[in-house]
């Protein structure tokens, strides 16, 4: 021990008592998740919440929010404006207290707000904590009122500024650059997915985003209205805008059940994907909970009885499980909790028991009558229903093909895969590599002992048009459940996929840098989204990122990512430059490859995250379906950010 230390006596002094706001700067974190894009992106979500509960309470149903040409945000809403009169324990205005204190708000005053979005609670006062500058201005009974704050501290007194006749709150705040280190910037098209997301959970209340760093064809600036009359309807249509329905319209329903708001939206597509979305209090639950719970139950029953009574199953010789409900099923759960209950490994699946049983009524109820007044498109779907199990079965063998190859190959592993020497999972990591070339490449550079390589001979299966027997009768894919280690299926659950044996903690996807790579990596992440989404949510997908150019001039030699690093190495060098273009893997020599794609210390991978599931489903859905129109407008759009060779 030190003699500095010894020196030190553990004191009351010793222990560190943080105020609120300080703890929420010192552990950032706890309170947005972190403190890269995701987290910068939440501040204005933290914002926008306080105004959605407005609108919850009936007292708001317009907000603007602006991007200003500085990267701070202006959030404004026509909602009551936050009270500025006295508060009588903290002995300042109310607008202060709400701004300086953690966990101070009216969203904790059941009198008024029943119900409020958000997650953390933590509000506009952990925005203020994290921002350099903060300017709140409030419109209330017939004054304007204004505080600034200065990295969570108010810089003077709550003071009227002026008279007026409109009622709203004004927030205007730029992100603390010491906190929020990887980037200041925000992303108008993040915002954009959550502010229609919004919009559409909420009916009726218009939202309108603004980006005042960028100006149209016609000189305004970029704008957008998010507003939707018909809410989770809607909202299905967008995001099955790419598929076929099979029924003429979407079932909805919204109303109480034991005191809980519950609203419903479905439809049945030509796909073989489930793809269920469920919210709590605007809240994208990605690990489920009661509420979906409670829907497939109320799904199934309600289904088995309708088919059992239609005599439609009599002629299935195995049975119909809640799996073969659920395929071709696009469904929106979203329910109002006053109290939620999260756990889960991201704090996102709900665990309040009295909701599973709610959800499960609203939903019985919806389906009886649907089912009643369309027998048509009732019919439908229980042919859809009997079609799913004749596949579910025809997939549970190809399974078990998978499972029996994994164990009696020699290690349980394919012969293409070379593997790497070490046992630990978390320091292994695995390429899916485009072709057998390539992949020979890959492993003569790699270090084989925590990299391991599998060669993928041309396009894998696109799983979106696929049912999944030939999912899992495609070589390609066995192989990739055979090299991770995964298993699938249980009893409870044909689709339920286990990692307790996940034999990489990276999967990193390597193609070409063209239009052909950009198809296959299309098609892998894909199949991940579709059969696999837990590695994803878990984090363990990356896509490594070859280099595009070599520039050389003599014995000196850079690698550039992409034009503009090119022009600037070139400008460096200057004269007598030679750049060589890769259009592919092969042609790179293993060294190359090694120190440009595959090296921990100089590569760079893209870790594949899931935002926002529904924008996920529905791009997916675009990118590998049929239909061309959207698939098209979908690539124009981003063209800037694609390397497509004439």
């Amino acid at each position: 021990m030190s003699e500095e230390a010894k020196g030190k006596k553990y004191s009351a002094d010793s222990i560190q008592a943080l105020e609120g706001m300080e703890h929420v700067r010192m552990r950032p974190s706890m309170y947005i998740g972190d403190t890269g894009v995701r987290g910068l992106h939440h501040l204005v979500y933290e914002v926008v919440d306080n105004s959605i509960d407005e609108a919850l309470a009936g007292h708001c149903d317009s907000i603007k929010v602006d991007i200003n040409e500085d990267n701070s945000i202006t959030v404004e809403d026509n909602g009551r404006g936050i009270p500025i009169d006295l508060h009588k324990k903290e002995g300042v205005s109310a607008l202060e207290v709400v701004m300086t204190k953690i966990g101070a708000g009216g969203k904790f005053d059941k009198d008024s707000y029943k119900v409020s979005g958000g997650l953390h609670g933590v509000g506009v006062s952990c925005v203020n904590a994290l921002s350099t500058h903060l300017k709140a201005t409030v419109y209330r009974d017939g004054q304007i009122w204004e505080q600034e704050y200065e990295i969570g501290k108010p810089s003077y007194p709550v003071k009227p500024v002026g008279e007026t006749d409109l009622s709203g709150t004004i927030v205007t705040f730029k992100p603390d650059p010491s906190i929020f280190q990887q980037t200041l910037e925000y992303s108008y098209e993040t915002l954009a997915k959550r502010m229609r997301e919004l919009a559409f959970l909420n009916r009726g209340i218009k939202i309108v985003l603004t980006d005042k760093r960028e100006k149209d064809e016609k000189g305004e600036f970029v704008s957008e209205v998010f507003h939707s009359e018909e809410g989770l309807k809607e909202f299905i249509r967008f995001l099955d805008g790419t598929r076929e329905p099979i029924i003429a319209e979407v079932v909805s329903m919204e109303g109480e059940k034991n005191g809980i708001p519950v609203e419903v939206a479905m439809v049945y597509n030509d796909t073989f994907n489930e793809n269920l979305h469920s919210y709590v209090n605007n809240i994208n639950t990605h690990e489920g909970g009661t509420h979906l719970s409670g829907f497939r139950r109320g799904l199934t029953t309600t289904l088995k009885k309708y088919a059992d009574a239609s005599g439609l199953l009599e002629k299935v010789k195995f049975e119909v499980t809640g799996d073969d409900f659920r395929e071709g099923l696009t469904a929106i759960i979203s329910v109002k909790v006053a109290e939620p209950q999260f756990e889960g490994q991201t704090k996102t699946k709900l665990g309040n028991r009295e909701v599973t049983s709610a959800v499960s009524q609203a939903v019985s109820e919806m389906l009886e009558n649907y089912l009643e007044e369309n027998p048509n498109d009732a019919k439908t779907i229980v042919q859809k229903v009997i079609l799913a199990a004749q596949a579910r079965n025809a997939a549970k063998k190809a399974r078990e093909m998978v499972q029996r190859k994994t164990a009696m190959s020699i290690g349980g592993l394919p012969g293409k895969l070379s593997d790497c020497s070490e046992q630990d999972a978390e320091k292994c990591e695995v390429f899916l590599v485009e072709g057998d070339s390539a992949g020979g490449t890959a492993k003569q550079g790699r270090d084989r002992n925590f990299q391991a390589i599998l060669p993928l001979r041309g396009k894998i299966l696109n799983v979106e048009k696929a049912m999944s027997h030939r999912v899992f009768d495609n070589e390609e894919i066995k192989n990739i459940y055979t090299a991770l280690g995964v298993t699938i299926g249980t009893e409870e659950d044909s689709k339920a996929l286990n990692l307790s044996k996940l034999r990489y903690h990276k999967i990193v996807i390597m193609c070409d840098a063209d239009v052909d790579g950009s198809h296959i990596e299309t098609l892998i992440l894909t199949f991940f989204f579709r059969y696999m989404k837990e590695l994803i949510e878990q984090g363990h997908i990356y896509i490594a990122t070859p280099p595009l150019y070599l520039v050389k001039k003599g014995s000196k030699k850079r690698y550039a990512w992409n034009e503009e690093e090119r022009d600037e190495i070139a400008a460096e060098y200057s004269g007598g430059i030679q750049i060589q273009r890769y259009k592919g893997l092969g042609e790179m020599n293993a060294e190359q490859l090694w120190d440009t794609t595959m090296d921990p210390e100089r590569r760079k991978l893209r870790q594949v995250t899931i935002d926002n599931s529904g924008e996920a489903d529905r791009i997916f859905s675009m990118l590998m379906g049929d239909e061309v129109p959207p698939r098209r407008e979908f690539i124009e759009k981003n063209a800037k950010y694609a390397n497509i060779d004439a």
